[in-house]
């Protein structure tokens, strides 16, 4: 007799443990508070949806931020490879670009979407959408069965031998991931990580930024720097030389309220928020101090008898010039001619390293992902499956599992998803 399975979530992680389960001869359920399938998966990505890494698989675990050999079999299990082999397979043609992020050649998430629900519904699990589950019931340590309600209908209750819950976080809520998974867990037992905002902007106390809203920079360094409880410079005590929690290079945004883009979301997966924190923006990280010198004083050769003000086109765009300036403290009517070294060191020294403080994140309506969840300690790794309660699993970002941009978050869904899947039919 197959199993008879119920999935809470029609997300990336529900709709891949229910095409396992159900491909492995279990009776599949899905249960969806939403009216459609996929709601996050649609904004993923900018709408492009980033669905993997294409990474070497054992390059794949530096890339998570927490509890990354909890995931060892899951991934093993079902990689990025078999990932694109999927889509591909079911007419969703991928490519790869920069830092080896997969997307659909349409460009369009949807696609993805769709392509996992066709295939879901081909393999005939039972799909109830506009369905919120209440409670999951266990019975002498074993899943029983689910409540569940939809509108302007009365309460049910029916018996599952399974019960895996990929209900996400509760990061973009509008979404539906409202913590629904926490609350289940919590009342079957398991103890939950606090969930924060993870890869979310920063906001900065610095009030130039927002003279800089809307201006992107590309190809800048980004170093993220935290002080010790107690001690207003790390290292200070012992004399070593400060090491930053982060040093990435690629693209950022200024906003009204700080920083975003790639770089700063990155950087944030690794941010203490018990601590206070520091960014260094380096506008010009392909030069060291010493060529940038060089760089600046040809600038200041070429424009010997000009003002600060009008050399400074070729090294910012228009934007950041006055910033620069202010924050340089040069007279911006002052003769290039008059500049001293002194000026012109400090000068290089700051386009190496502007300083922005931290004063905190953005809030889940803002953050791509969840940090914190079910704690995996309570998890089986080689089959997802809890602990505490037989017959219930868990998959995806309603875990204490997050990671940083570029698709390994998503991955994380399909391989956590499906061993949940597959485990919970086979067992």
């Amino acid at each position: 007799m197959s199993k008879k399975i119920a999935v809470i979530g029609c997300g990336a992680a529900g709709m891949m443990a229910a095409l396992a389960a159900a491909e492995s001869s279990g009776s599949v359920t899905i249960f969806e508070k939403n009216e459609k399938p996929g709601k996050k998966i649609f904004i993923t990505g900018k709408g492009r949806c980033n669905v993997t890494n294409a990474c070497a698989v054992e390059d794949f675990f530096g890339y998570v931020k927490r509890n990354p050999r909890f995931l060892y079999s899951a991934v093993y299990d079902y990689d990025n490879t078999a990932v694109m082999e999927f889509f591909e397979s079911n007419g969703c043609r991928l490519k790869t670009e920069r830092g080896d992020r997969v997307f659909p050649v349409s460009d369009h998430s949807s696609d993805i979407i769709n392509t996992l629900y066709r295939a879901v519904q081909k393999a005939g699990v039972n799909i109830q959408l506009g369905v919120e589950v209440l409670s999951i019931e266990a019975l002498s340590g074993n899943v029983s069965a689910v409540t569940y309600s939809s509108d302007g209908e009365p309460i049910t209750r029916e018996e599952f031998d399974s019960v895996i819950v990929c209900t996400g976080g509760v990061s973009y809520p509008s979404t539906g991931s409202t913590g629904d998974g926490y609350r289940f867990a919590k009342e079957l037992g398991h103890s939950v990580v606090t969930a924060l905002p993870s890869l979310v902007p920063f906001e900065i106390a610095e009030p130039w930024v927002k003279d800089l809203q809307g201006l992107s920079l590309r190809n800048v360094g980004l170093k993220l720097f935290q002080e010790k409880n107690g001690d207003n410079k790390p290292g200070a005590k012992s004399g070593k030389k400060e090491k930053p929690v982060y040093d990435g290079f690629g693209e950022m945004l200024f906003t009204h309220f700080g920083v975003s883009g790639p770089l700063v979301l990155t950087a944030s997966c690794s941010y203490d928020r018990d601590r206070s924190g520091r960014l260094l923006l380096d506008l010009k990280p392909a030069l060291s101090e010493e060529q940038l010198d060089k760089r600046v004083l040809r600038d200041f050769d070429e424009g010997l008898n000009k003002q600060f003000k009008n050399i400074l086109g070729g090294l910012f765009p228009s934007k950041l010039i006055p910033v620069m300036i202010k924050l340089s403290g040069i007279d911006p009517e002052k003769p290039v001619n008059e500049i001293t070294r002194e000026e012109r060191l400090a000068f290089v020294k700051l386009i190496k390293n502007v300083p922005m403080t931290i004063t905190g994140t953005r809030s889940f309506n803002e953050a791509i992902i969840t940090r914190g969840g079910v704690s995996v300690k309570e998890i089986n790794p080689s089959t997802m499956e809890s602990k505490l309660v037989k017959g219930l699993y868990f998959a995806g970002e309603v875990l204490d599992l997050d990671a940083e941009t570029g698709g390994f978050n998503l991955q994380i869904a399909w391989s956590t998803g499906h061993l949940a899947g597959k485990s919970a039919a086979e067992a």
